[in-house]
């Protein structure tokens, strides 16, 4: 056997071997890309980006060809795919009422609806089914690219990891912030009581929803516990606005057991948490 043929087989026994399974999170604000190596629990590959304005489904394709192209890893082979769509294209209804030849009608009443849009949905715990718009020509790029590949709306990611959380009597608000917007989520004795998204501003619009929320849920901000993860640190003005409101406020604690293959990325693993709970 010659070098060439060595080459070949080892290569060739690589991608056969393969049990990768890659992570990407697609918004209008953003990317996020995460190759987790199953066999060793291990986080190979990681890559967040962060646009400098909001862009559209269109522009947002090219962005997400360009970074495959400058980007190796992302040519490796995997064994699984999943893909996050986070948007605010989503209404939330009890599985019991929902129909799926009239998925649209859930919609119309807080988006604007396209003839040519594609609507899906996620069913989460056989309660609740989250009805949405993912972007078609970016799910038709994946296909492309992988075949068959799974497919989220951001918010059925989190509501799934937080139920799966043990119980807890006293109400929890758990509120994952992104750039501009963030989803909040209310659980109380294991079942989901809220769950929506915001966009905001200012600091002070971050703490109006929150606290409006909490209002016509008849929370008191001196009692529930809010748990924050996400884009989101201490140093935020939007942490220290509210921490004169909210009393009882904490960050999301471990919540994987994978190693990085670069320990710096440790310190982005809050702020991409739905990305990280998709690897499961």
């Amino acid at each position: 056997m010659d070098l060439t043929d060595m080459v070949e087989k080892a290569i060739t026994t690589k991608e056969t071997n393969s049990n990768n399974k890659l992570s990407i999170q697609v918004s209008l604000n953003g990317l996020s890309f995460c190759i987790l190596d199953k066999e060793n629990s291990k986080i190979d590959f990681f890559k967040s980006i962060q646009f400098d304005r909001q862009l559209d489904p269109v522009k947002l394709l090219e962005r997400i060809e360009k970074t495959y192209e400058s980007n190796e890893e992302l040519q490796q082979p995997v064994t699984e795919v999943s893909l996050i769509f986070n948007n605010s294209l989503f209404s939330l209804v009890p599985k019991e009422l929902f129909d799926e030849d009239n998925a649209s009608n859930y919609l119309k009443f807080n988006t604007r609806i396209l003839k040519t849009d594609y609507i899906a949905h996620d069913s989460i715990r056989d309660e609740i089914v989250n009805i949405y718009i993912p972007y078609a020509n970016i799910t038709n790029y994946f296909f492309e690219k992988y075949g068959e590949f799974e497919y989220k709306h951001s918010l059925s990611v989190l509501i799934e990891s937080l139920l799966e959380l043990p119980k807890e009597a006293n109400p929890r608000v758990y509120l994952h912030a992104g750039r501009h917007s963030y989803d909040l989520v209310i659980i109380e004795n294991g079942k989901l009581i809220f769950a929506n998204s915001f966009d905001y501003e200012t600091p002070e619009d971050f703490l109006y929803y929150l606290l409006f929320t909490a209002e016509q849920l008849e929370l008191n901000p001196q009692t529930f516990d809010l748990v924050l993860l996400g884009r989101i640190t201490r140093e935020s003005k939007e942490y220290k606005l509210t921490w004169n409101y909210v009393r009882n406020i904490s960050f999301m604690g471990p919540f994987h057991s994978y190693d990085f293959e670069n320990d710096s990325n440790t310190a982005n693993e809050l702020s991409e948490y739905l990305l990280i709970k998709s690897l499961a």
